[in-house]
């Protein structure tokens, strides 16, 4: 039984992934629409602070936050 509904499940995720790529159109990103205005580029350490310091440092921050404020852990005396 458990063959059959993982067998179910890998059709279906298979399939809408299928139906997701023939559905979507290519970016044609080298045509610039009216109104296109992009601005300047990141830096590799703008990039880099942006995408993994950044994540990295807010998870810190409440992974602390939630074990200070933790209140099931109370001291016995």
């Amino acid at each position: 039984m458990d063959k059959k509904n993982a067998l179910r499940a890998g059709a279906v995720t298979a399939g809408t992934t299928l139906m997701m790529l023939l559905m979507t159109s290519p970016a044609l990103a080298l045509t610039r629409d009216d109104g296109d205005d992009p601005g300047p580029g990141l830096s590799v350490g703008e990039t880099l602070g942006l995408y993994v310091a950044a994540p990295i440092v807010l998870f810190l921050v409440i992974a602390g936050l939630v074990m200070v404020l933790d209140k099931s852990r109370k001291t016995q005396n």
